[in-house]
């Protein structure tokens, strides 16, 4: 069964009280203090704490959050990873967002990530449902779906994550 992460792009009072995720991911560019509370609260009751947004390696750092979610590209990926694992520090989780081809798929996984994110989309879901079952089959480095818009039927997915937007 997959398990929830949530995508949080506002406040949202109580935010650890949902009790089906282990992860929340965090715009980098919400209200400090509220990403302070938010990360203070995950430390007591297990739950992991990632940014994403262009300043989430520097906010990840600051708040001392869990890991990042970055969009690297393909170019010079691995120099590009060594960097982030050195720059964020041991234990850090860091999800890496590939294109939805074969070919950065595997990319991206050769750089070992704590997963691999492949976005959703309604338009190309078909194609995006092919590839994250390739990639189930050949790779164990972990997958998630971020879906980028609602309506999207997360079950026919074989990812072991699902990314959803939490309003």
């Amino acid at each position: 069964m997959q398990k929830i992460i949530y995508r949080i792009d506002t406040v949202i009072p109580d935010l650890l009280d949902k009790s089906d995720a282990e992860c929340y991911i965090l715009n980098d560019s919400l209200d400090e203090s509220y990403c302070r509370q938010v990360i203070d609260k995950a430390a007591v009751s297990d739950k992991i704490i990632l940014f994403y947004g262009e300043k989430a390696v520097d906010v990840c750092k600051k708040y001392g959050a869990d890991g990042v979610v970055v969009d690297l590209g393909a170019e010079k990926l691995k120099e590009q990873m060594e960097n982030l694992r050195k720059t964020l520090g041991k234990g850090k989780f860091i999800g890496l967002i590939t294109r939805n081809r074969k070919h950065e798929s595997m990319l991206v996984s050769e750089v070992e990530p704590d997963f691999v994110i492949f976005k959703v989309w309604k338009d190309g879901f078909e194609n995006v449902k092919n590839l994250t079952d390739w990639y189930q089959e050949f790779f164990l480095i972990q997958s998630a779906a971020w879906l980028m818009e609602d309506g999207i039927d997360d079950k026919m997915l074989k990812t072991d994550f699902i990314i959803k937007g939490l309003s």
